[in-house]
């Protein structure tokens, strides 16, 4: 029973050696193996590989692939104006030489991370400081962060170089801070108001100007409709003298007799018409008494 228990410790003796002599490398990373806190070797393909156990030897792995590094703080900058801009950025670098990477930055990204933020922030600052707030937002951008990108380049491959690559460097906002963004938004404001308020007023003079015209031509209108109508009218009324003197020249008892019906029709248009007149002496009753009656017309 012993020697079984022997046997079993053993093994799992064995496995638990083995399995810290072995270690795997992932595609995505860099394994690098040290030997008491010194770099021993670094790894640069995946696969299964050997190194001693610990405290011997120690593996860390360090990520390849391309990393993205945010600006993280609001800090102004100053344009050649004298404009204070705050200025979104981000970078996209990755680590190419493990062993310098680890010898002249840090053992992990986050220390790159951290030295690379403080070059690119500096490097904004003074390529910023020779460039008018006109220029960030027109295609002078692209010039800005080429010079930006060519200025940290040559920070990490100084005389101690970082191994690490940076890929691009882009600016994705630029703005006022807060105070001049405010001050910027009320003058557009008033800008906006004021066009608003002359557009309106040239609106209305317009609006004026046709309301005037049209009613002007509406009196033109209704004048010389006037005027037409009063020349028919008359033209009519000249027609209807004619028309009636020659047919009364004809019979001027019957003309006499037609007028005194017509006066009857005008004097007792309505039923509670009352007229006051002594029949005997009036002539207007002769035509109703019989005393003028129409005479034939000769032919």
């Amino acid at each position: 029973m012993n020697r079984l228990g022997f046997i079993f410790s053993s093994l799992l003796f064995a496995l638990a050696l083995a399995s810290s002599m072995l270690f795997v490398v992932d595609q995505r990373q860099f394994g690098v193996v040290y030997a008491l806190g010194q770099i021993k070797d670094v790894i640069l393909e995946p696969g299964l590989n050997f190194k001693l156990p610990p405290p011997f030897q120690n593996v860390s792995y360090i990520d390849k692939r391309l990393l993205t590094l945010n600006s993280t703080d609001n800090e102004p900058m100053l344009t050649l104006e004298k404009q204070r801009v705050v200025i979104d950025w981000y970078v996209r670098w990755r680590i190419s030489e493990p062993t310098e990477y680890i010898r002249n930055v840090g053992t992990n990204e986050a220390a790159g991370a951290s030295q690379l933020n403080r070059v690119v922030r500096n490097s904004f600052q003074e390529q910023v400081n020779k460039r008018t707030v006109k220029d960030l937002l027109s295609s002078k951008r692209e010039a800005l962060m080429a010079d930006v990108k060519r200025e940290v380049l040559a920070q990490v491959r100084g005389a101690k170089p970082w191994g690490v690559d940076v890929v691009d460097v882009r600016i994705t906002r630029v703005d006022y801070v807060d105070a001049i963004t405010e001050s910027v938004y009320r003058r557009m404001e008033a800008e906006r108001k004021r066009v608003a308020n002359e557009l309106r007023s040239t609106g209305a003079a317009e609006g004026e100007k046709i309301r005037a015209d049209a009613d002007r031509q509406r009196e033109v209108t209704v004048a010389n409709a006037y005027r037409e109508a009063q020349k028919i009218k008359g033209e009519g009324d000249a027609e209807a003298t004619r028309v009636y003197a020659e047919s009364f020249g004809r019979d001027p008892q019957f003309a006499k007799f037609y007028r005194s019906l017509d006066a009857y029709r005008s004097s007792f248009n309505k039923k509670g018409d009352v007229v006051v007149i002594d029949p005997s002496s009036s002539e207007f009753f002769n035509a109703m008494r019989g005393n003028t009656a129409p005479a034939a017309s000769k032919k």
